[in-house]
């Protein structure tokens, strides 16, 4: 396995100094992130750390020799818009700039591009089917063309009162998964694995390692900590940010050394990538910082 870091939430840096930190603090890797500049919506989104529409030769050349320098590695692209919302407008942009990630993806060489499958979050799972199939269909067929690993994040992106009542991404549960991946079978569709998101959800965050293992493109290390006094005034049912608090690892509720173990028995090889979600990190740079040493100084233990 290699540990790394999902670029988010270094908005200020370059992609050369986002590489040069990741090399100063022990990392192995980093997701990028190719959102289209400009686009943000939302917290962590809108972070262009390499824009795939200026990804000419000579740029590739720039960022393979950064790579080079620095010894870390390009685990994935990101980018995590929501290609099945209601707006038709916002879902065009998601598809086309998806679609441009992924051609991005096999110019640098890379196997890998990560994502949301997206939710009309006022319709239900089964209204949201057939536009999930219209949409995804031909993003998979590019990705086999490409010979990309699509990893769909497990977040539901449901947490307060404008993502109410179902949330703006769809692949969510293993039982939407196995749906998922049986009406588009491919050895390219797969999961990018976020453990805390099964946290809050009060599901087995252990299992889904070993029932889709052979789905696991890229792995997301996060925490959650459940506030039980909290859940017991406002219950399940109020939005999920009433009640948990997303945390760097180690600092939550999730047993890294089982969710590790899972993984070794699983034979997964991959890349986990830190993500940083912690408000309690964030109020500075030198913060933000810090929290990336915190998380690769516990994680280590595990991935050497």
């Amino acid at each position: 396995m290699q540990l790394g870091f999902v670029s988010a939430i270094l908005p200020e840096l370059s992609l050369a100094e986002v590489f040069s930190l990741a090399k100063e603090i022990g990392y192995d890797c980093v997701e990028v992130m190719c959102w289209p500049e400009g686009k943000a919506t939302r917290r962590y989104a809108g972070i262009t750390h390499i824009n795939v529409d200026q990804l000419n030769k000579a740029r590739i050349k720039e960022i393979k020799a950064l790579e080079q320098e620095t010894g870390v590695n390009i685990s994935a692209l990101g980018y995590y818009p929501n290609p099945l919302s209601p707006d038709v407008e916002e879902a065009k942009t998601a598809v086309s700039h998806l679609k441009k990630v992924i051609k991005g993806a096999a110019a640098l060489g890379l196997k890998n591009v990560n994502t949301f499958v997206g939710r009309d979050w006022q319709r239900s799972v089964e209204d949201n089917w057939k536009l999930f199939l219209k949409t995804w269909r031909p993003i998979i067929a590019l990705a086999e063309k490409n010979k990309i690993k699509v990893g769909i994040e497990n977040c539901p992106m449901l947490f307060t009162a404008d993502e109410w009542p179902g949330g703006k991404n769809l692949g969510t549960t293993p039982a939407i998964w196995r749906k998922m991946y049986s009406d588009i079978s491919s050895d390219y569709f797969g999961l990018n694995y976020d453990p805390s998101h099964l946290i809050w959800q009060h599901m087995n965050y252990l299992k889904p390692i070993s029932d889709f293992k052979d789905k696991l493109f890229h792995i997301h290390a996060k925490d959650a900590r459940i506030d039980q006094d909290k859940l017991n005034q406002v219950g399940i049912m109020a939005h999920p940010n009433l009640f948990h608090t997303p945390k760097l690892p180690g600092m939550g509720d999730v047993n890294w050394g089982k969710f590790f173990s899972y993984l070794t028995d699983a034979g997964y090889h991959g890349a986990v990538c830190v993500e940083v979600e912690d408000r309690a990190y964030e109020g500075s740079l030198e913060a933000r910082k810090r929290s990336l040493v915190q998380a690769h100084n516990y994680l280590r233990q595990f991935v050497v």
